[in-house]
This record gives structure tokens, sequence and C-alpha cells, in this order.
């Protein structure tokens, strides 16, 4: 798709935060006319507006009728409850949402066109992303809004993929256990070592080894520790010092007999 194709398709964003803030700086820096930015915080709205030369509202009533497409990226729960809302009056735009988790099927009695426009990523406003290099799945009501989708996607990243709703849904659930988990292990982390008096950047070169594993070998495969080991003697010990953690010794005890029964089952 090239720029004068991609300048004339309007695109309005349902929603300003972290998704939305990357999705549409990108798209914006790709070509797009980002037409308008509806957000139900105006200050927030004005500021991603700002970013990609664009208008801004708070008000759903105030949202543009003629644009080509619609990208929603709201909570779960928002956009469940505004979708009527959003859509009425401008049933003919391609409706697209941003959701791992939620089914095509939302749009299904709202508008004629619709569809997902999922990427795969972590977003945090203050995190620049690579765009190219995130992945991008999609799915739509019909083979030409699905060629609309595939063309818009492949202008902003390498790896475009068609999904269904349900390989979307384990897809989100993926990525919470590989993402989202092992965050909030860095946090229980974080916690051990101020506790001690010692900080978090001791354990980066640790973090980003590990990642860097993922890329070359199979995550079986990759792991190490004493739980793989059944090293009980040194699994004891650690337990002996979450005395005071009840909660993190649980958490120790599940994933370790986890990794010890993986190893049993991928003899």
């Amino acid at each position: 798709m090239n720029k004068s194709k991609q300048a004339k398709i309007s695109v309005v964003f349902i929603g300003s935060g972290n998704l939305a803030t990357h999705l549409a700086k990108a798209m914006y820096a790709t070509g797009y006319s980002i037409e308008q930015i509806y957000s139900r915080t105006i200050e927030s709205a004005k500021v991603l507006a700002e970013a990609v030369d664009a208008k801004y509202t708070n008000q759903i009533d105030s949202i543009s009728k003629s644009a080509t497409i619609y990208i929603t990226a709201l909570t779960d729960e928002a956009l469940v409850d505004l979708v009527s809302e959003l859509t009425e009056g401008r049933e003919q735009g391609l409706w697209v949402h941003t959701a791992g988790s939620v089914p095509i099927s939302l749009w299904k009695e709202h508008c004629s066109h619709y569809g997902v426009l999922y990427p795969m990523q972590t977003f945090s406003k203050k995190k620049e992303v690579v765009f190219k290099e995130i992945p991008v799945f999609i799915e739509a009501n019909t083979p030409s809004d699905l060629e609309l989708l595939n063309g818009i996607a492949k202008t902003l990243t390498e790896k475009v993929y068609e999904a269904s709703s349900e390989q979307r849904k384990s897809l989100h659930l993926a990525a919470v256990f590989a993402c989202n988990f092992t965050n909030h292990m860095y946090a229980l982390a974080s916690d051990l070592l101020k506790d001690n008096d010692l900080p978090f950047e001791v354990l980066l070169p640790l973090i980003d080894e590990t990642a860097q594993k993922a890329h070359q070998l199979k995550p079986n495969e990759a792991q190490t520790g004493p739980a793989i080991r059944n090293d009980k003697e040194v699994m004891d010990d650690h337990l002996d010092l979450l005395y005071k953690y009840p909660n993190l010794k649980h958490i120790y005890k599940e994933i370790s007999k986890s990794i010890i029964n993986s190893k049993a089952k991928n003899k």
C-alpha cells in the first residue's frame, strides 16, 4: 500500500492509552491520516492528537461519522459497554478492536464492516517500540475488509498473521504467562532484594541473558536452576529463607513442582 493510498484512509482512534498511542504514532509515521482521537479524558486525547496532527474530543456524539476505519483501544469492559453508542450513525465505517481476548462477534449486531487488529506486545507510553518487529494478528467479517486490514498491517510490521478469535484467546493467554506473570516475578525479586539492601539492577544481566536464550533455544532446553536439577537441598534452603513470606513460599513450591513435572513430561 503506497503512501498516497494510505493518506486517503482516514482513521479515528477510540482510546488514547498505551496501545493507542503507539499504534496511532506508527500509522501517522507511515502516512495515514489520523482524523480524530476520542478519549473519556480530554487531556489524554489532546496529548495524542497533537502528536499525530489530529482533532480530539471526549464526547461520543462528536466522533466523526465519515472515517474509513475506527480503531478501538479500550479496556475489554469499556468496549462492551460502549459498542452500541460508538457505532451508532457510523455503521458504514470499518470497526476494529485491538484486544486479544474479545471475540470478533462483539461487532456483529452493531455494524456492517468489522474486524480485529491485535498487536501482540506490551506497551508503555514512555518506552518506544520498533513496530515493524511486532506481530499483528488480524481477522475480519468479509474478504474485502480482511484485505484492507492486511494492507494496513503490512505497512506497519513485517509480521502479519490471520488468526481466529479462538486462536487469539490462546495467544493472549500465552502472552500473560510470558509477559505479565514474568514481570510480576521481577517485582517479587525486586522486593526480596530491597529487603536485603541490594539493588534490582544486579539482576539485569541475568534477565537479559534469559530473554536472549529464548531466541536460540526452546524454553524447556534453556531451563536452569535447582528445580530442573531436582536439587532438594537447595530448594529446602530457599524455602527456609522464605519463612517471612508465606505467599512467595507458596509460589516457589508450585513453580518448582511445575518445572519438575515439565521435565518428566518432556523426557
